[in-house]
């Protein structure tokens, strides 16, 4: 019987070889791939909501939260979403194979860069069956092989997956071995992947700060972190007060739970009254609990006394750290000392200030006068992503198709030779 490291490592090889055929396959041959996983989704949608419910009973019976329930369950609507989704990717411009600019050496050599895929690529990832094809989906128009970890509450949903494109990729003349999921439970399987330096070029894991770390602290492949969202919206005292209200409103509360809401709001000291008292009682009137610093709390006497701890937190719910600073300088140093460095922004009308918060502060994205709900590939214009980074090789920020790929140079000459 195989062992869990022989299954991976078998894996691996095969992964390695498909991905040097995707690295040749055409871009018609990448979107009809993609359209036949369409195509196998809505096919196969009972068999897969039905193999879902399996994981949905497992995790009723070990009492997952309502809130992981609803991410773990395929619906009608899934589904729909993720054919919505391969249609998107097959629409967007294929990376592989461009080239950039290129520059005439003395010497007559013609230099340039072109884009190529990474080549095999390990996610490991928690709950959201979704992400199993939204994965597949860019890795492959990327040129890219990948293997899938999923987590194991969704065993039976990703299994039943892997299997509909497996078949889409079979039919459409490409390996089938180009996504692979693992078949395996055991957290040894992790382990194993992690180790496959030799064969796997990249790992991206998508979850929660715990597994990141885990991934972090024990891959021998380089890895792609993100592991929290604190992210900051510094409303300045050229702010125009309304627009300021409604953006740090909609950057905590629409969606508290995601890493691109707001969960640190900085106030300029000569706005902080009156800002604060209609700030305050918004976020009260729609549940969101105040930890506020000492000028906050006598400003709104409601808050409670934010701790040191407060400053660093991803919340992830409807809860709000407060601090009333001296300065834009004093916001930026803030920053500076507590942000994961995903997401931040500012409010003010004042063009020297807004330049220098982008010039000065070192995150993933930087917004002026915007939620920072915007940090999100489609939003952004990337059409899809498969995480945000907030590493710095080789990518910060929403990765999309092309940082996906990487680049090689490209050297053409007439005879030259080194003297």
């Amino acid at each position: 019987m195989p062992t869990v490291e022989s299954t991976i490592t078998t894996m691996a090889r095969a992964a390695r070889s498909a991905a040097t055929q995707l690295g040749r396959a055409s871009s018609e041959q990448k979107n009809a791939a993609l359209m036949a996983i369409a195509a196998g989704l809505e096919k196969k949608a009972a068999l897969i909501q039905a193999e879902n419910r399996k994981d949905l009973i497992q995790a009723e019976e070990n009492g997952l939260s309502a809130a992981m329930i609803d991410r773990l369950s395929v619906k009608d609507e899934t589904i729909s979403s993720m054919i919505s989704g391969l249609f998107e990717i097959a629409a967007l411009n294929d990376p592989v194979g461009a080239m950039g600019p290129a520059s005439i050496r003395p010497n007559g050599l013609q230099v340039a860069r072109m884009r190529i895929p990474l080549g095999v690529i390990g996610i490991i990832y928690e709950s959201r069956p979704n992400v199993t094809v939204d994965a597949a989906a860019l890795c492959l128009k990327a040129g890219n092989a990948v293997i899938l970890r999923g987590g194991s509450e969704a065993f039976h949903s990703n299994q039943a997956l892997a299997q509909t494109i497996g078949q889409a990729l079979n039919d459409s003349g490409l390996p089938q071995t180009s996504v692979q999921v693992v078949p395996l439970r055991e957290r040894e399987a992790v382990l194993a992947l992690l180790g496959q330096e030799d064969l796997i070029d990249l790992i991206i894991p998508r979850g929660g700060e715990g597994l990141i770390r885990f991934v972090a602290e024990n891959s021998k492949i380089p890895v792609l972190k993100h592991y929290k969202g604190v992210c900051h919206i510094y409303v300045d005292d050229e702010a125009d007060p309304e627009m300021a209200q409604e953006i740090c409103f909609n950057a905590k509360v629409q969606r508290p739970g995601v890493c691109n809401a707001m969960e640190t709001l900085l106030v300029h000291k000569a706005v902080a009254d009156d800002f604060l008292t209609r700030m305050c009682g918004q976020f009260a009137g729609a549940g969101v609990e105040i930890r506020g610093c000492d000028l906050t709390r006598r400003i709104f006497p409601d808050a409670k006394k934010a701790e040191e701890s407060d400053w660093a937190a991803e919340y992830l719910d409807l809860i709000l750290a407060i601090k009333v600073v001296d300065d834009l300088d004093a916001a930026i140093d803030h920053m500076a000392a507590y942000s994961s460095q995903h997401t931040e922004a500012i409010v003010t009308r004042n063009y020297d200030r807004a330049r220098r918060f982008v010039r000065e502060v070192d995150s993933s994205v930087v917004l002026v006068n915007a939620s920072t709900r915007f940090n999100d590939g489609g939003q952004l214009g990337m059409g899809a992503e498969i995480g945000i980074s907030t590493t710095k090789l080789h990518a910060f920020g929403p990765m999309g198709l092309e940082e996906l790929t990487t680049t090689k140079f490209v050297v053409h000459g007439s005879g030259q030779i080194r003297k």
